[in-house]
């Protein structure tokens, strides 16, 4: 069978007591996606009409673009520990589940810093002209 005592054997093999965190950060951020993306769709609904100048002359608002940078933040960061869970459970290489993870985080991160980058530039310059 084996050798060593019954709790030798599963020692290493219990709950690493970081789950719950994480389980409770990605529902915090599906909440918070439902209702910033809620938001969006009925302010954009409530836009005269949905062309280039009437967007940015919306999104140059503070009240708004602040509100988009937060739901970029929590939409990234969702998306970021969703597939984290995925790579966890079915990628069983040690390398190459690192380097999905390291490739997954500056993903996010660089998603999430582009977006920011694009909605302050349109808030800080004004709508276009």
């Amino acid at each position: 069978m084996g050798s060593g005592t019954e709790i030798g054997r599963v020692r290493g093999l219990g709950s690493a007591k970081s789950g719950t965190h994480h389980w409770v950060n990605h529902r915090i951020t599906a909440v918070s996606n439902l209702f910033l993306v809620l938001w969006l769709i009925f302010s954009l609904l409530q836009l005269p009409s949905l062309d280039y100048i009437a967007v940015t002359t919306w999104l140059a608002k503070i009240w708004v673009a602040v509100p988009m940078m937060l739901m970029l933040v929590s939409v990234f960061t969702h998306l970021r520990l969703g597939l984290q869970i995925l790579v966890e459970d079915y990628v069983h290489d040690e390398g190459l589940k690192f380097a999905t993870l390291m490739f997954l985080n500056f993903y996010a991160v660089a998603g999430a810093a582009a977006g920011i980058f694009a909605i302050a530039k349109i808030a800080f310059t004004g709508a276009a002209s």
